[in-house]
This record gives structure tokens, C-alpha cells and sequence, in this order.
């Protein structure tokens, strides 16, 4: 498997996601392949789906009771006191199925189990209940619009080459997992040359 450019350097990535949201992790899979073969660092960091909509007169995510903060908020006490392989580890947990489970399961495993799994303590689940750390998920959340721009969604993603180009896109979105790594890779090198377009705003397909 070739790099997508001659320089044998990772690219660097910077990655916002909401936790909860089943569309993300199918990129963050893809983003894992990538990183196995040694195509991208990346940097971990959170957003937040109920920051994003909640000046909203609809609910798009169908969430009256405020639910989705749950998961942003332990996953945020996980990086505040065990830091960000601690979070990719919980992050994990969250979707990867244990054998024997559904695979056709699209939603969330249980939080303290999730926690028990990544080795974490299972009393960071307490956190899904307080607001101690909002302004840190909001902080997170508004750096990460900030470059991308209001009106779009989880995930965003920012790509550095260490040679001058640095691009923020929200997505790839990604509606299936991607098995095959020469397709992962097809996808990487379209992704990265995009990046390198400057007058390239938006790529959209029908779903």
C-alpha cells in the first residue's frame, strides 16, 4: 500500500466527532484503517451534536430529553482525566461489537460496560449527568465549526500534509463500512487531493 504522495510522511488529521452518532463512526472506521497503515496521525478531539442544534426549532436527532449529551460528556471526562488514547480506547468500546452481538446494531454499547472494556473506571459514567465539562465540549465544538463554517455537522475533519496544505471538510460521510483498504485508500487520495484545491468548496451525492 502506497502513500498518497511521494514525501513518506503521515499526514496530520485533526478529527471533531459526536460519540453518538452512528454516520461518524463508519468515517472514524475508515480513519483506524488508515492509521494502521501508517497514512495519517491523528489528533482526537469532541463536538457535540446537541451544541450544534440546540438554537434550532426543529430536532433532527429526535432527542427531546437531551440524551446526546450522555456519551459527549463521559467521553469529554475520559480525555480531561485519562487523556486522548483513553478516549480513542472508551470511543471504541462504544461501537466495536463484541462476538456474538448484532452486527447490524447501530447504535450505541452500554456506557459502563464500554468503560470497563477500554480499562477505564466505571465511575466516569457519573459525568453523562453533570455539566461540569460543557464549556469544554463547547470549546472543542466551536473550534472545530470554526473551520468548516456554520450549517454542517459531525464529523469535521482537518488535513495537514506539513508542506502547506491544511483543509477542513465536514465529512467524508460515509454510509456503510469500508472493508477493502485499496478502497480505503481511494478514498483517502481523493479526500487529500481536494485538499489540495483551494477554490474547492463542495462535493455532494444523493444518499
Amino acid at each position: 500500500m502506497a502513500l498518497p504522495d511521494d514525501s513518506g510522511r503521515p499526514w496530520q488529521v485533526g478529527y471533531w466527532f459526536d460519540p453518538s452518532c452512528p454516520l461518524t463512526w463508519l468515517t472514524t472506521r475508515w480513519l483506524l484503517r488508515l492509521i494502521e497503515h501508517k497514512l495519517i496521525m491523528v489528533d482526537w478531539q469532541l463536538m457535540s451534536l446537541s451544541v450544534l442544534n440546540e438554537d434550532r426549532d426543529d430536532d433532527p436527532e429526535g432527542d427531546p430529553e437531551g440524551y446526546l449529551w450522555v456519551p459527549v460528556r463521559i467521553c469529554a471526562a475520559v480525555l480531561d482525566r485519562h487523556g486522548p488514547e483513553a478516549l480513542l480506547r472508551f470511543y471504541r468500546a462504544l461501537w466495536e461489537r463484541t462476538p456474538g452481538a448484532d452486527p447490524e446494531n447501530d447504535w450505541l454499547n452500554d456506557l459502563t460496560s464500554s468503560l470497563r472494556t477500554a480499562g477505564l473506571p466505571e465511575d466516569l459514567a457519573e459525568a453523562g449527568s453533570s455539566d461540569a465539562l460543557d464549556q469544554a465540549i463547547r470549546d472543542s465544538h466551536s473550534r472545530g465549526v470554526e473551520l468548516v463554517g456554520p450549517g454542517l455537522g459531525t464529523p469535521v475533519v482537518q488535513l495537514s500534509d506539513g508542506a502547506g496544505v491544511d483543509r477542513a471538510f465536514f465529512g467524508p460521510v460515509i454510509t456503510t463500512a469500508i472493508e477493502d483498504d485499496d478502497e480505503a485508500v481511494r478514498l483517502w487520495q481523493g479526500v487529500t487531493a481536494l485538499a489540495t484545491v483551494g477554490a474547492f468548496t463542495e462535493l455532494k451525492t444523493g444518499r
